[in-house]
């Protein structure tokens, strides 16, 4: 075995050699003088480190220790630091492909030069004083500045600053929840005094609005702010049952179950709650009429009605949407005299005709086309291919049976068009508008349909839910509940502080808007929500056909003017609704 090839008798392992190495290096440091260790150094600099790269220099530390370099480095990104610019020269090109050629620019130049300074300095960190060092850096940091700051490719794209959006498109649809976290506090927003809570409610009935300071240190020592607050959480309801939770009421029986409901039994109950429920919607129209509201809902059990102001939602008259809607409805609204609109039927017909025309003027161009072929074609068919289309059926005459077969007549006609029209009923595309004067007779046909209020079921006798922003006859005041709550959120390996505030209720367009507007001041412009949409009114924020000219006055309508003017522009959320929206360094970005 001793005479074996590669085999050692002597053999130990690595981690033994390097110790007695290292402990052979300490003591010939200590017991050697300076020119004994001097040539220790120089017969040991020929020793590889653990990883690739170059030998050991010369250079030692006091102690006599050598360094030991990154076991995982490797020959080709040990000068990470310095990396290559290659561009590629069309001239050299060849069969072998495109020749690369170094390219130096004035940055290159002045990060090889800090790069050089930098690897000097490492070397020579231990003969060196603290004070050299940093001069030495600072001077790299000064001969490199100048170059980036001059050289427009030393600019950074992230550098570049986003485009602010300061504001969020309008979102007509009723919000049955908010959630929203902030890394700042929010329990500004809690608890409020009780001269701040009235003085909330006396700024909403006089429509007050304070201007608040931009720059809040203590959101919760500002009164201002928990007062505006308060202003933006008010609503306006009628009919209002404490015990009843009126909203929603489409698909939303189960809520009513177990309530009592004396007006079921209760016929004279029942013609009171509607007398009183008429009074308060011909109140609310006169309001729109005056420009004194700016929009109400009507929600019934089965759709929901939205009537806007002039001005509002890009139209310049009196408008009102409602969804869904059946064959039904609509036939009863037409007998009454009612012209509306389906907006997403006649815009799936435009497109599907303007599909229709280019397959037309696709095909009259193929038959130009082969018609001109033709003509140098030596077809002795071409000139009867007419009659063979006109006579392709008089087979039928001639065995005696074209009077056997079916044609369509004026009843299975019909029955196709009213089957196209039950297709879209309690969709999105059921959704009719009415302009105009029209809307004062829907307000007339709601009052005395009978299929608004519900017949049979948890909701029997009891009126459509009437919600508006602005106080009117018979209304009761109410406020959306808020609740702060602080949690911690795991970001990477660390736990962060985030506070979060949800708000439940029926919210409005105009509360959403001014609870943002205020979270914007009071968060420091970072903040995001989330919001649950009441799924049948999405598509409330489909748009009419009339544009507004943009000279009506809306400073009546008793909402804060940003608010005012947001609602004012078209929405463009189509069928959909806001699902998020976030705020970062006073930017909107949202999501539907």
């Amino acid at each position: 075995m001793s005479e074996e090839c590669g085999y050692s008798p002597g053999f130990k392992r690595p981690s033994e050699i390097m110790r007695m190495r290292r402990k052979r290096t300490r003591s010939e440091a200590f017991s050697k003088p300076s020119g004994d260790a001097e040539q220790s150094a120089s017969s040991s600099a020929c020793v590889r480190p653990f990883s690739p790269g170059p030998l050991f220099s010369n250079t030692r530390s006091r102690s006599g220790g050598v360094k030991r370099r990154n076991p995982f480095a490797s020959i080709e990104n040990r000068h990470s630091p310095r990396k290559k610019l290659f561009v590629y020269n069309d001239d050299d090109e060849g069969a072998g492909g495109r020749k690369p050629q170094r390219r130096t620019t004035r940055d290159d130049l002045a990060f090889s030069q800090l790069m050089d300074k930098v690897e000097n300095r490492n070397d020579n960190r231990k003969g060196s004083s603290p004070s050299e060092d940093d001069s030495l850096f600072e001077e790299s940091e000064e001969d490199v500045k100048t170059p980036l700051q001059k050289s427009p490719q030393g600019i950074s794209p992230l550098s570049i600053a986003p485009p602010v959006c300061t504001e969020y498109p309008a979102d007509w649809s009723l919000k049955t929840r908010l959630l929203f976290t902030s890394s700042l506090s929010l329990s500004w927003s809690e608890q409020p005094k009780a001269q701040e809570e009235a003085l909330g409610l006396s700024q909403h009935c006089r429509a007050q609005f304070n201007t608040l300071p931009h720059n809040l240190q203590d959101p919760k020592s500002c009164t201002a702010l928990r007062c505006a607050f308060q202003q933006s959480l008010i609503y306006w309801q009628h009919p209002s049952l404490s015990w009843v939770p009126l909203f929603p009421r489409i698909n939303a029986e189960r809520r009513f179950a177990g309530k009592n409901a004396p007006w079921a039994q209760d016929a004279e109950l029942r013609r009171g709650l509607m007398s009183e429920w008429s009074a308060s919607l011909s109140s609310l129209y006169s309001l729109l009429k005056a420009r004194l509201c700016p929009y109400f809902y009507v929600c019934a059990y089965q759709f929901t009605v939205l009537f806007r102001a002039v001005g509002l939602g890009g139209s310049s008259s009196i408008n009102a949407l409602v969804s869904p809607t059946t064959r039904g409805l609509r036939e009863a609204m037409q007998t009454e005299g009612i012209e509306f609109s389906l907006p997403l039927v006649e815009e799936e017909r435009t497109a599907s005709k303007s599909r229709e025309q280019q397959i037309v003027c696709g095909e009259e161009r193929q038959q130009k086309d082969s018609s001109e072929h033709g003509c140098c074609s030596d077809d002795p068919d071409g000139d009867d291919n007419d009659e063979d289309r006109g006579s392709s059926l008089s087979w039928l005459e001639e065995i005696g049976v074209q009077d056997k077969i079916k044609k369509p007549d004026s009843i299975s006609i019909q029955l196709r068009e009213e089957g196209r029209a039950v297709s879209v009923d309690h969709k999105p595309e059921s959704v009719v508008c009415v302009e105009g004067p029209h809307t004062f007779t829907l307000v007339n046909f709601l009052i005395n349909c009978k299929s608004v209020v519900a017949a049979a079921g948890t909701q029997a006798g009891l009126p459509p839910t009437l919600l508006a922003p602005v106080a009117f006859r018979g209304a009761a005041m109410h406020s959306l509940k808020a609740r702060c709550v602080n949690v911690k959120s795991q970001v990477g390996s660390t736990y962060q502080n985030i506070s979060s505030m949800e708000i439940t209720g029926p919210v409005l367009p105009s509360s959403l808007h001014a609870i943002t507007t205020l979270l914007r001041l009071a968060q420091k412009g970072n903040f995001s929500a989330v919001l649950y949409t009441h799924a049948p009114t999405a598509i409330l924020n489909t748009h009419g056909t009339t544009c507004a000219s943009g000279s009506a006055d809306l400073s009546a309508f008793g909402l804060h003017p940003a608010s005012i003017q947001q609602l004012q522009q078209p929405s463009s959320l189509g069928k959909t609704a806001l699902a998020q929206i976030t705020m970062n360094n006073y930017s909107y970005t949202w999501k539907k």
